[in-house]
């Protein structure tokens, strides 16, 4: 079982292409697989191209704790890779169906950028969701509890729910201790991603993420750019926002409607065969 493995700014995914035919991996072999001491080790699992009626290409994204996500920013700039190096598409823009809806997405002459229009960012808590108290509306600037802590929040949706929370400055420590408790807080039914916001200027913020499904991560473009959309909403940052990850660094372009466009590298590391011994 053959899978392609690449790294967005150190946020590593395996692609695996069924090449027209049926795979369905479970929750436990998604597991196995994406575990770095049993398995190949990878922040998840691209299953694509699969036949989609709305786009170009179907994906499906799997986590790596077997769940499945709507969508990854740095997933898609991935598969955007891989379809251009198995020859699928070439530098003209094509669009690839996941659960959190349809992007574009456009490979550069070189392969070293590719850029994708993300969709557009809601804080709505029936479109995210969130649950909340009194009627539904956008969340922002509110309170969450986390143990004995009490901290503002913004909520966003980019097809997948994101709780950002804006600091004076991010720290890992911070993302390890308090993510896992806001991922899995009971006001985000479908869990959600965590994101500490620090603003650097009007064109720079500085992010530290904790997942869903896969825990503390380098990078994620899905992250970086619900991120930036808080900071828009805060009126802390211009449109043209360049995200300063651990791994790496990510540009948006956010117009006044929250439309996200994102670009970034995307790195291929190997062809990994897998033994199904590692299965068993």
């Amino acid at each position: 079982m053959k899978f392609q493995k690449y790294h967005a700014l150190g946020n590593d995914y395996l692609v695996f292409d069924p090449e027209g035919k049926k795979q369905a991996f479970s929750k436990e072999e998604t597991i196995r697989i994406c575990h770095r001491n049993f398995g190949l080790g990878s922040d998840g699992i691209l299953v694509g191209p699969l036949p989609s009626e709305k786009a170009d290409f179907g994906l499906q994204i799997l986590n790596p704790d077997g769940s499945e996500a709507e969508k990854s920013g740095n997933g898609l700039r991935i598969f955007a890779r891989y379809l251009r190096d198995s020859k699928r598409v070439g530098t003209n823009v094509f669009t690839v169906h996941t659960l959190g809806g349809v992007v574009s997405c456009e490979v550069s002459e070189s392969a070293d950028v590719i850029t994708v229009e993300m969709g557009q960012v809601s804080f709505h808590s029936d479109i995210i969701p969130v649950n909340v108290q009194g009627d539904a509306r956008e969340v922002t600037e509110e309170d969450i509890r986390v143990g004995s802590e009490s901290l503002k929040y913004y909520a966003a949706t980019i097809g997948n729910p994101h709780c950002v929370i804006p600091v004076n400055q991010v720290s890992k420590e911070e993302a390890l201790r308090l993510g896992p408790l806001l991922e899995n807080h009971p006001n985000f039914p479908n869990r959600t991603n965590v994101q500490f916001l620090e603003i650097l200027d009007r064109n720079h913020i500085k992010i530290e993420i904790w997942e869903r499904g896969a825990g503390y991560t380098l990078a994620s473009g899905s992250s970086s750019s619900a991120a930036g959309a808080v900071a828009r909403k805060m009126g802390a940052c211009d449109q043209d926002i360049t995200v300063v990850m651990p791994g790496g660094e990510i540009q948006l372009v956010i117009d006044d409607a929250f439309n996200v466009k994102m670009a970034g590298p995307a790195t291929r590391v190997a062809t990994m065969e897998l033994d199904t011994e590692c299965l068993q």
